[in-house]
Parts: structure tokens; C-alpha cells; sequence
């Protein structure tokens, strides 16, 4: 239990120089309008990563742990937590929630490379919501209130994507407008 608690708090810690230290490997592969375009993208994973690490430890956690505590299948059989099961559920909300809020970033990157528009993520906002449930509830344990307060953030982070991907649309356009302007 140590030794994976170590683990887990030395990935946490490590998390921004790991992705600086990825980044310094696919910088000079790309493009000089490339690389000026995602200046700030270890800032703003690093900053995604601590507010989903933090949301998780301090809001989804407590309320799984609390459910899963007061749980009980019949009054005769008593619910017993030891602190392997509660070291594991905590770290699985945590570092969960954190890369789950890395969505921003994801599809910054994939509406930068032209997989994915804002138009698209508008028309199949239906099923990202179906998607978007499914993932809180792999997260969560079986408890409706934990699956919506790890949905409602999630939700709004996919608006924020839409939003995000609309912007480098936008960006992208007035580039190649100046561009052929020349």
C-alpha cells in the first residue's frame, strides 16, 4: 500500500514535468505557426490536471466514500472499509476526474489538427451527454448524486470545448486570410 501510494503521489507531482518534458519532444517536429499557436499548452494541461485532481479529492471523492461507507445489502452484514479499498477508490476518483478534465486541451488539439469542429461537437452533443453519463458512472460508484456532480463538470467542460474549438476555427481562418492577403 506504500509502495502504490508513493506511485500514484509521485505521477501527481511529476504530472506537469512529465508533460513539459513530452512537450520538449514533439515541439521541434512541428511547424512554426504550430508551435506559436500552442504556446501555454503544458501552463494549461498542468492547471487542467490540478482542478480535476482537485474536484475529485475534494468533491466526487468524499461523496463515493461517504455512499459506499453508508452502503449497506442487509442490516445482519456490517460494512467493513480497510484502508487499501479506501486508498484505491480515492485514487481512482482523483486521478480520473484529473484526466478527465483534460477534455479542453484534447480537442484544442484535435480542432488544431482538423479532426474535429465545432459544428460537429454541436450535432452529436446528444451523444457526447450519453458518453459523458457513461464515464461518470464508470467513475463513481453506483450512486446517482456522485454520477451527477462528476456529469455537471464535465458537461460544462464540453461547452467549453465547443467554445474552444469555434475560437481556433476562427483563428485559423483570419490566418489564411492574411495569408492569401499577401
Amino acid at each position: 500500500m506504500h509502495i502504490s501510494t508513493s506511485f500514484v503521489v509521485g505521477i501527481v507531482l511529476a504530472f506537469p514535468y512529465l508533460f513539459w518534458e513530452l512537450w520538449r519532444f514533439v515541439k521541434p517536429g512541428l511547424y512554426p505557426h504550430e508551435r506559436k499557436n500552442s504556446q501555454g499548452a503544458v501552463f494549461f494541461v498542468s492547471i487542467l490536471f490540478i482542478l480535476g485532481l482537485l474536484f475529485g479529492y475534494y468533491i466526487a471523492a468524499p461523496l463515493s466514500i461517504n455512499f459506499l461507507a453508508s452502503y449497506t445489502v442487509d442490516a445482519t452484514i456490517e460494512n467493513q472499509i480497510d484502508m487499501q479499498s479506501y486508498i484505491s477508490t480515492l485514487t481512482t476518483m482523483t486521478l480520473s476526474c484529473a484526466f478527465v478534465f483534460e477534455l479542453p486541451m484534447i480537442v484544442f488539439f484535435l480542432a488544431k489538427a482538423g479532426l474535429i469542429t465545432p459544428e460537429i461537437m454541436q450535432v452529436y452533443r446528444k451523444h457526447a451527454i450519453v458518453v459523458i453519463l457513461v464515464i461518470a458512472a464508470v467513475i463513481t460508484p453506483p450512486d446517482i448524486t456522485s454520477q451527477i456532480i462528476v456529469t455537471i463538470p464535465i458537461l460544462l467542460l464540453y461547452e467549453l470545448s465547443i467554445n474552444i474549438a469555434r475560437a481556433v476555427r476562427r483563428n485559423d481562418t483570419a490566418r489564411l486570410n492574411s495569408e492569401l492577403g499577401k
